[in-house]
């Protein structure tokens, strides 16, 4: 059964992320994208330890999407391994996760 998924992806500034949430909203993949400045990050990469400034992204779409969704962020993401995680959203406003459901249906040209 389809249900409402919040998708994190870490980009490296405020251009990647607007470019990348604006994508990603008007294919219909996600009904809202909040775009979270600020954040540092702290990783291991290549054997080293790395700090980052970087821009999170909360995306919220739909278990059915989450393919297509990954791939348009993985065609758009400037890091060979990009964060992506999924998380199922097991509970919330009724309203709000039917708004979800109902904003990430897909034109069907007859």
């Amino acid at each position: 059964m389809e249900q409402p998924l919040l998708v994190l992806s870490n980009v490296p500034d405020a251009s990647v992320a607007q470019d990348l949430a604006r994508h990603v909203v008007a294919l219909r993949l996600a009904a809202c994208v909040n775009i979270l400045p600020g954040v540092q990050s702290i990783y291991q990469w290549q054997g080293k330890v790395e700090v980052a400034d970087e821009v999170t992204l909360f995306i919220k779409t739909t278990t059915a999407l989450y393919p297509e969704l990954e791939a348009a962020i993985k065609a758009r993401h400037p890091y060979d391994v990009p964060e992506i995680i999924a998380l199922p959203i097991v509970d919330g406003l009724p309203a709000y996760l039917a708004w979800i459901m109902q904003e990430t249906v897909k034109d069907v040209n007859v």
